[in-house]
C-alpha cells in the first residue's frame, strides 16, 4: 500500500456559498436565512482534519466576498488551501426544507469560477506527494475543462503510485444519467477506493444491476477498485476490500439534517485509511461520522472530531 502518511489527503472541486432558509416550508415564505459554505470535496477535507489527519484543497474561487469567506473558513479548519482567484464568480447553493423530511437544494453555478478549472490548474508535485487523492463525480459535470482536470489529476496520481479515492456523488441537476454514466464509469475505473450510494451504484452498473447490497458492492469492486464501499444511509454500509466482504451497521441517531452525511462518511473512512487503520476501523469510523453529521444542521458544521464519535455510541444526552 502507498505510504498514506506523506502529506495526507489532497482534493479539489467546487466549494460554494450556501444560503439556508431557517424556517421549514416553501422558500417563498422564508424570512430568515443563514449563510455559510458547502462543497463535497472541501467537506471531506475538513472532516479528515477534524479527525486528526492532514488535508489540502485546491480550486478556483471568484474574486468576491464568498470566495473570501471560503478561504477564511477552510484555513480556520486547518485545511491547506490553494485557491485560484482569477475571473468568474463563486457559485451559490440555496437550500430549504420543504417539509419535515424533504430538503431541496438549488444551484447557481453555471459559468462559475470553478467551472473554469483546467488541467493547468492542477499542482503536479502536490498530487505526486499525496497520501490519497480524493475526487468526486461532481467536478467532471461542471465543464469539459474541469473533467479534463480530473482525468489529468487521477492519471498523475496513478503514475506516482498515489491512492485514488472516488466518490460518485451523482448530481442529477448537473447532468442526465445518460451523460453521466460513461464519465462516472471511467472515473470509477481509475479508483483504488470507490464510494457510491445505492442509486449511484445502480446508475453505474446500468439496467439489470443486482439489487442486494452484497451483490452491488461486489459489482462495484468488479469495476476495478480494490476497495468498494456501498453507502446505505441509516443502514450503514457494505464493502468489498481486497476480495473480502464486510457489513457495518450504523448507530441509530435522531436526524436533524441529512445533508453532508455522505461526505462525513467518506472523511471518516479516508482519515482511518491515512492513519493505516484496519478495514473494520475504517468502516466503523465512517458510519459513526455519518451518523454524527445528521444530528447537526449544516453542510460541514456537523463533521465530527474524535471526541464526538464517542457521543454517537454512548447514548448519553448530557455530558457533565
Amino acid at each position: 500500500m502507498t505510504d498514506c502518511r506523506k502529506t495526507g489527503l489532497v482534493t479539489f472541486g467546487e466549494t460554494m456559498g450556501l444560503v439556508t432558509a431557517l424556517e421549514t416550508g416553501p422558500l417563498e415564505y422564508a424570512r430568515s436565512f443563514g449563510y455559510g459554505i458547502g462543497g463535497a470535496e472541501s467537506n471531506v477535507a475538513i472532516g479528515v482534519v477534524r479527525l486528526g489527519g492532514a488535508a489540502t484543497w485546491f480550486g478556483r474561487l471568484g474574486a468576491d466576498a464568498t470566495g473570501d469567506l471560503i478561504e477564511r473558513r477552510l484555513r480556520a479548519e486547518g485545511v491547506d488551501i490553494r485557491g485560484i482567484r482569477q475571473g468568474g464568480f463563486t457559485g451559490l447553493m440555496v437550500r430549504h426544507r420543504r417539509g419535515a423530511t424533504a430538503v431541496r437544494v438549488d444551484y447557481h453555478r453555471a459559468g462559475s469560477a470553478a467551472s473554469r478549472l483546467r488541467p493547468e490548474d492542477v499542482p503536479v508535485e502536490l498530487i505526486r506527494g499525496a497520501g490519497v487523492l480524493h475526487v468526486t463525480g461532481i467536478t467532471p459535470a461542471l465543464s469539459d475543462s474541469a473533467a479534463e482536470a480530473v482525468r489529468y489529476a487521477t492519471d498523475l496520481a496513478r503514475d506516482a503510485g498515489v491512492t485514488v479515492s472516488v466518490d460518485i456523488n451523482h448530481r442529477s441537476k448537473l447532468w442526465s444519467p445518460d451523460r453521466a454514466r460513461p464519465v462516472l464509469a471511467d472515473l470509477a475505473g481509475r479508483a483504488d477506493v470507490l464510494f457510491a450510494g445505492i442509486a449511484e451504484a445502480e446508475l453505474l452498473l446500468g439496467p439489470g444491476a443486482a439489487r442486494s447490497s452484497a451483490a452491488l458492492a461486489c459489482a462495484l469492486a468488479g469495476l476495478g477498485p480494490r476497495q468498494a464501499v456501498l453507502k446505505e444511509g441509516a443502514r450503514g454500509c457494505t464493502a468489498v476490500v481486497d476480495g473480502t466482504a464486510y457489513v457495518q451497521p450504523a448507530p441509530s441517531v435522531p436526524v436533524v439534517d441529512p445533508v453532508g452525511a455522505g461526505d462525513a462518511f467518506v472523511a471518516g473512512y479516508l482519515a482511518e485509511l491515512l492513519a493505516r487503520r484496519s478495514v473494520e476501523q475504517r468502516l466503523r469510523t465512517a458510519v459513526e461520522s455519518g451518523a454524527y453529521a445528521v444530528t447537526v444542521a449544516g453542510d460541514c458544521e456537523g463533521l465530527p472530531r474524535r471526541a464526538d464519535l464517542a457521543d454517537v455510541t454512548s447514548g448519553e444526552e448530557v455530558t457533565r
